[in-house]
């Protein structure tokens, strides 16, 4: 009497020769079970035991079987893609290209990619509509998406996740928002910026960085509030993120700035970089004359010379965060945002 293990055997010797394995029905006549087994099985489900799955799967790898996944997406109604969305509505030059975006988006595509997802990525220049938005949400070609930065338009993300719910949100959260967001205290990440700085002996603050974006305009309130706490005054300085622009633009605003000023607190690390270099040029030493704190720690923070003093965002831990939420979302579940601890990272842009 033949055993099943033999006339498996002599089954896949049968379909390669005849190369008739080309669906479902096909796997499943040689493994013995039916097709919902083998679909369920090359699906990953656990309905199918660990041993039958390996060996449903062993069948297909032999015979160059690929299941049709397009038709697998449509009998589920899902794409496999997530949308990843960069609104630029606060600094419309700025580019993707930033180091800020890149990091982000590296570990998000990363965490989509293990899960098993697409991503297809916009830079939306919002035009005073949810078009921007919308477009993507509204497409049919995604199952879900992911917003990176809130910009100027809090309220157009919160309109458009009161109707679509798979949307999860690289940003500040406010009590009692609609939309799901995961990202840092930039409020208290500004006060630990500050309190450095004056803990290290500076005196006359100033803060750069444009606060039209709701991220950087929490770090300037938490900034500000530490410092009228201790007495010091810290004043404001406009710095646009647009790669292009923004080195003269620093430049000419810390040419100007009240020679006074010894500590400055960098919206991002970006910021903080490009002020490094530029007071280096004007013969400001740093940490001896001007200390300076970034906002970020991003992998080029510990190269520049000297290393930059930064907060630290936890952007690996915000991109596996906001990708299983996503997920959750994507399956008609709720979830609440995350708000993540800054960290004081010490370098040699300041005194200690």
């Amino acid at each position: 009497m033949v055993g099943k293990r033999e006339q498996e055997k002599q089954s896949l010797q049968a379909g390669a020769a005849t190369g008739e394995v080309r669906t479902l029905a096909d796997i499943a006549r040689i493994a013995g079970v039916s097709a919902g087994t083998v679909s369920r099985a090359l699906a990953g489900k656990s309905l199918v035991n660990a041993e039958t799955r390996e060996r449903i799967r062993a069948i297909a790898r032999q015979h160059g079987f690929r299941p049709n996944q397009m038709a697998s997406r449509l009998r589920s109604r899902r794409t496999g893609v997530v949308g990843v969305v960069i609104p630029l509505g606060h600094e419309k030059r700025q580019h993707i290209s930033d180091p800020f975006f890149l990091t982000l988006l590296g570990h998000l595509a990363d965490e989509l990619t293990e899960s098993g997802y697409d991503l297809m990525l916009s830079r939306a220049i919002p035009d005073g509509t949810s078009d921007w938005l919308e477009r993507m949400t509204g497409s049919g070609m995604v199952d879900g998406v992911i917003v990176i930065g809130q910009s100027n338009q809090f309220d157009v993300i919160e309109q458009v996740a009161a109707t679509y719910r798979p949307m999860v949100v690289w940003g500040h959260y406010r009590p009692g928002q609609t939309h799901c967001a995961v990202g840092t205290d930039n409020e208290a990440g500004g006060r630990m910026a500050a309190r450095h700085l004056i803990d290290a002996g500076a005196r006359r603050l100033v803060f750069l960085g444009d606060t039209s974006g709701l991220e950087i305009a929490m770090r300037f309130r938490g900034a500000a509030e530490e410092a009228q706490a201790a007495r010091i005054p810290l004043s404001h300085l406009s710095a646009g993120l647009a790669g292009e622009d923004m080195g003269p633009g620093i430049r000419s605003v810390l040419s100007e700035m009240d020679m006074g000023v010894d500590g400055i607190v960098a919206a991002t690390d970006l910021i903080a970089m490009t002020a490094l270099r530029t007071l280096h040029e004007i013969g400001r030493g740093v940490p001896d004359i001007v200390q300076i704190v970034g906002f970020d720690d991003l992998p080029l923070a510990a190269q520049t010379m000297p290393p930059l003093t930064t907060i630290r965002q936890e952007i690996a831990a915000g991109a596996k965060a906001m990708v299983e939420r996503l997920r959750t979302r994507i399956e008609g579940e709720g979830t609440s945002g995350l708000v993540m601890a800054p960290q004081l990272i010490r370098r040699g842009s300041t005194r200690r």
